[in-house]
């Protein structure tokens, strides 16, 4: 998304399309100055090649991909995947395809990537993966970096009515995101509910989201600890839903996962927590202004660490936090 929005403010006419899985489509909708979103599912396909309803749907993805002729297709994953959309999209007169010419430290890297790029280009190894994607956009259409990072995430107005009847999500909420793919990425679950106590005890309520059978186990079990109002486990939701309930909240403390990205998206208070030193790559962006910030400790960051950085983080906001 900063990609985008550099783009957009180096070149104000360009058309800008954008291939993703499926199931990011309803976040990519949502980013400012994005024409066409051109959903795939290869994840899905690559599990059944041959069968009818891939191929079927795999035609049709391709026909999509193909409407437009581009004057640069610029692939920023860098896999084998990746570079077989950018090899199926057309180029119009001129159009070249753009893509990475080395991995950089900790993401993933296939050699297709370079080998279907007319211009391959070299990023420094030591590089956080938003800047990668700026960098790799803005050297490929030659501009230069402006200074201020945008995602360009629209969000409903502050008077917007939930997307789910069960959730009163108001201005002291803070929403803990627990949930992510990897157990040893995991905030343990004592750890969550003495931080719970310590919000409520400074005025504010606590949202509980979750994406899977286990997640909601975990939501439920702090619920239930704490065992007081204010405390309320969110339904079920999709991406975009959960996107607009996280905008109204006045803030956010999670887990190194997509959800905790979303925050950082929103521009809200965030606190980050990591049990790898590898906030530098995937964690708030510098020039956060301390409104967003990562926490690190190994084997896993304590509670007094991620509440200071709460402090921190929401120092600008009104009551609760200036009685804490």
């Amino acid at each position: 998304m900063p990609a985008v929005q550099d783009i957009r403010a180096a070149l104000p006419d360009a058309q800008i399309d954008w291939v993703v899985e499926r199931g990011f489509a309803p976040l990519v909708q949502r980013c400012d100055g994005v024409g066409r979103v051109i959903p795939c599912e290869i994840r899905r396909w690559r599990k059944s090649p041959f069968a009818a309803v891939t191929r079927a749907e795999w035609g049709a993805f391709k026909a999509q991909l193909r409407q437009e002729a581009y004057d640069a297709v610029i692939d920023l994953q860098g896999l084998t995947k990746s570079a077989l959309v950018a090899r199926l999209a057309r180029l119009g007169p001129g159009g070249k395809r753009y893509a990475l010419a080395n991995q950089t430290e900790g993401s993933g890297y296939e050699a297709p990537t370079r080998w279907v790029a007319d211009v391959a280009i070299r990023i420094a190894p030591h590089t956080p993966a938003v800047q990668r994607s700026r960098e790799l956009a803005a050297r490929a259409l030659g501009y230069a970096l402006p200074p201020v990072l945008s995602f360009g995430l629209k969000v409903p107005s502050a008077q917007a009515e939930p997307a789910q009847a069960a959730i009163k999500t108001i201005a002291k909420t803070i929403a803990f995101v627990h949930g992510t793919s990897r157990v040893d990425k995991e905030w343990p679950l004592a750890h969550w509910i003495e931080l719970g106590r310590r919000l409520m005890a400074a005025g504010y309520q606590i949202a509980l989201p979750h994406g899977n059978a286990k997640e909601l186990a975990t939501s439920q079990a702090i619920a239930q600890v704490l065992n007081e109002g204010g405390i309320t486990v969110w339904p079920l939701l999709s991406l975009d839903e959960l996107t607009d309930e996280l905008a109204h909240c006045a803030g956010v403390i999670g887990v190194d996962s997509g959800v905790s990205h979303i925050a950082v998206a929103l521009d809200l208070p965030h606190v980050q927590i990591y049990n790898f030193d590898t906030a530098w790559r995937t964690g708030p962006p510098q020039g956060a202004q301390g409104k967003q910030l990562s926490v690190f400790a190994q084997p896993t960051p304590g509670v007094d660490a991620v509440w200071q950085a709460w402090l921190a983080c929401s120092a600008g906001l009104a009551d609760p936090v200036a009685s804490a």
